[in-house]
């Protein structure tokens, strides 16, 4: 493990520009200057010192081939020119190859279309002038074309791999404010609205003389208004559209209905609860999902109906498992429309369910989510 880890840091270490480029640069000059030294030591020979001074002095210049490709693969090519010129390097060398895919590789649309057609006519002509039987016009082509095609190749690459990236965190923060709009929506909203009825009926429960209890409790009903008010802005921001998996729970599910029902009947909205079938264990997105159907139908029955009646059934079936919550109240006119029915039907379609509200025919609203239980 240890190795293995040793080799990982230096392959990490190595994959940084600069160092990449001076090792390769290094990697590039060590056999060559090995050899003409040699060379230059066994016959002195004056044409091995000039290709081996032109060779460096390429592979210098790619120390510079990330930030300024451009001028990169132009240094290497006028030292190429001379080089032929000189009969001291026979046609493109490994530097300008090199420097010919960088400038596709770090440069993009009409540079490097110019460029690449700029280096191919000075590399065709001075090979078919001075180097006449050696070179042509078609293997400076490939000489040029063949290198900054794969650089265009990885640079594309490399492009759609961080768009990847980029739109998949995208996704997980669009994911994420959704989801905490939907808490937001289910949990707070929730309360508020309790917390509103309650003061309401302490309020319109107060005998006569109470005037300042009435006040108090009149600028907390109104502090609640604000505050779901404030609330609906909060979530305008947050709500934004994405693809999300299903959210964990949060400690709420099923078995906490009656708990939810007996609140809600403390806050005057009289619910009842009816379940049927052989209850299971349901999954847990399943089971915060049929939780913030009830809590959100029980909110949206005491925020938009009159005098409404609720009851609430839950059937446990082998395959699926089934809420609905009917009421008979009166809708009574409400301000803009908020997202208790969207978040409820994203949650029923994060599993694969279907979710069905209207008005009832006799009077009232009903909310009916199906929703299937995924067995071994």
């Amino acid at each position: 493990m240890r190795v293995a880890r040793t080799f990982m840091t230096i392959v990490r270490f190595l994959r940084r520009p600069r160092v990449f480029d001076t090792t390769l640069v290094i990697v590039l000059l060590a056999p060559v200057l090995l050899g003409a030294i040699s060379m230059i030591a066994a016959r002195g020979e004056t044409w091995a010192t000039l290709s081996a001074g032109f060779h460096v002095a390429g592979s210098l210049c790619l120390l510079m081939r990330r930030g300024r490709p451009i001028l990169t693969v132009g240094l290497v090519a006028a030292l190429d020119v001379v080089g032929i010129m000189t009969q001291s390097v026979f046609f493109t060398s490994l530097p300008s190859l090199i420097a010919c895919y960088s400038l596709g590789r770090y440069t993009t649309g009409h540079p490097t279309l110019i460029t690449s057609a700029a280096v191919f006519v000075v590399y065709a002509v001075d090979t078919e002038v001075f180097l006449a039987g050696t070179g042509s016009w078609l293997g400076s082509l490939f000489a040029v074309l063949v290198p900054v095609g794969i650089g265009q190749l990885v640079r594309l690459r490399t492009e759609l791999d961080e768009r990847g990236r980029q739109e998949a965190a995208d996704a997980a923060v669009r994911a994420e404010r959704r989801r905490i709009a939907r808490e937001l929506h289910d949990v707070v909203a929730h309360h508020i609205t309790v917390i509103n009825a309650l003061v309401g009926g302490a309020r319109a429960t107060l005998p006569p003389g109470q005037d300042v209890t009435k006040n108090a409790l009149e600028s907390a009903e109104q502090t609640a208004r604000q505050a779901m008010s404030e609330m609906r802005r909060l979530l305008d921001v947050l709500r934004v559209d994405g693809n999300e998996g299903p959210d964990a729970a949060t400690g709420v599910g099923a078995e906490r209905l009656p708990v939810l029902i007996k609140e809600a009947g403390s806050s005057g909205l009289p619910p009842s609860l009816t379940v049927t079938g052989e209850p299971v264990e349901l999954p847990s997105a399943v089971d915060h999902a049929v939780y913030r159907i009830v809590q959100e139908a029980l909110t949206n029955t005491r925020k938009h109906a009159v005098s409404a009646r609720t009851s609430v059934r839950l059937a446990y079936e082998p395959a699926a498992v089934e809420v609905e919550v009917l009421d008979d109240g009166l809708p009574k006119e409400v301000g803009a429309p908020g997202f208790g029915l969207v978040g409820m039907a994203e949650r029923v379609a994060l599993c694969g369910g279907r979710l069905s509200t209207g008005r009832r025919p006799e009077g009232g609203f009903r909310v009916h989510a199906r929703i299937p239980l995924e067995r071994p």
